[in-house]
């Protein structure tokens, strides 16, 4: 356990660094994110995320800090790891865990990437429907990340929690995943868009209820003092937008996750490492998200296969392994891509033309 708190300690520090030096921290201008910025950062968390993946492969027993190889099967039974050590000494035992291991958080990794593509384009047209200049973008998806680490936390490790005392769960979370990627494939069929309407939605009505809000934008400040009164700024109700729908695509990506591993700190880590690198990815995929048209039906059938793959792994009806798992995710998506490319929507849907 000390083992365990002190890399998690490290890693959220570290991550909250790396995140303030991407704000610009010594910077006092607010500006608009170029092609070329954006770049450049996405590059830096992907490189990050591999970094992690390597540290695994190579070290991942000690994020747990298991030194023998009894303490290696514990932890596999506990967090129910596709792997058998039998009768390997320690440090082929730990070769086979720490494969595995990495191999959970790289599958884990490249799901919720995936999906943080479909929350890229909800994110724009939250933006789009507020009116929020994108110079205050940047600000804004700062700080709903540094929420979402904090929500992703408690929804994760309370998930884990209950798994470890209540394995039916996972059907239960297989039933949600199955159902929101039959409701997704069929809106993609359908052609419905989505709409968001910033005076009615839930969260600005909840807010003003408790809240005086001021009626207009005031440059990149989140509340005002007005007449020794505080007011909330629209682009605070943005915020708090931004993080309702977070929470709305955690119940999704989360347990989509759990699917591949148990190991709560896995989860973690693959969600954190996608979630951080999902603001550089926006204003990289803001202008050109259209051109994946068809990846919003693969991440319906991807939904729809880790539905189906939580039951059928209950059940011992089907036992895919990590690999295995990992061949059919990257599968999903890459097919979608090349349909995408093949296939390409004629109207572009960038943010300007969402807004025009």
């Amino acid at each position: 356990m000390p083992s365990e708190v002190l890399f998690f300690s490290g890693f959220i520090a570290f991550i909250i660094l790396m995140l303030f030096l991407d704000l610009g921290l010594f910077s006092k201008t607010y500006h608009v994110v170029s092609f070329r910025e954006s770049l450049i950062w996405t590059i830096v968390w992907l490189s990050l995320s591999m970094g992690f993946y390597l540290f695994l492969y190579f070290s991942g027993n000690l994020l747990h800090g298991l030194q023998s190889v009894e303490e290696l099967s514990g932890n596999i039974t506990k967090y129910m790891h596709p792997v058998d050590i039998s009768g390997l000494g320690f440090e082929e035992a730990k070769m086979v865990y720490n494969k595995n291991l990495s191999l959970e958080y790289l599958t884990g990794y490249i799901i919720e990437y995936a999906l943080s593509i479909d929350n890229v384009f909800v994110m724009i047209l939250i933006f789009s429907a507020f009116g929020v200049k994108e110079k205050y973008f940047k600000k804004v998806l700062f700080w709903g990340i540094l929420g979402a680490i904090v929500m992703r936390f408690i929804f994760i490790f309370l998930s884990s929690a209950l798994i470890q005392k209540f394995d039916w769960i996972l059907l239960l979370f297989g039933g949600i995943l199955f159902y929101t990627g039959g409701q997704m494939l069929w809106k993609f069929i359908k052609a419905k868009k989505k709409k968001i309407d910033p005076e009615h939605h839930p969260v600005v009505k909840l807010a003003s209820k408790y809240f005086a809000v001021h009626p207009r934008f005031e440059e990149h400040k989140f509340w005002i003092r007005q007449n020794g009164k505080l007011l909330i700024t629209p682009l605070f109700l943005v915020l708090l937008v931004i993080e309702f729908t977070d929470v709305i695509f955690a119940v999704d990506s989360v347990p989509a996750i759990f699917a591949v591993t148990k190991d709560p700190y896995i989860v973690f880590f693959s969600n954190i490492f996608a979630i951080i690198g999902l603001r550089s990815l926006f204003f990289l995929l803001s202008n050109v998200i259209n051109r994946f048209y068809f990846l919003k039906a693969g991440l319906a059938v991807l939904l729809i296969f880790i539905g189906l793959k939580m039951p059928a792994h209950y059940f011992h009806i089907v036992d895919l392994g990590t690999r295995t798992s990992l061949f059919i995710v990257v599968g999903i998506l890459g097919v979608s891509v090349i349909i995408s490319w093949l296939f390409p929507k004629k109207r572009k849907q960038g943010i300007e033309d969402i807004k025009g």
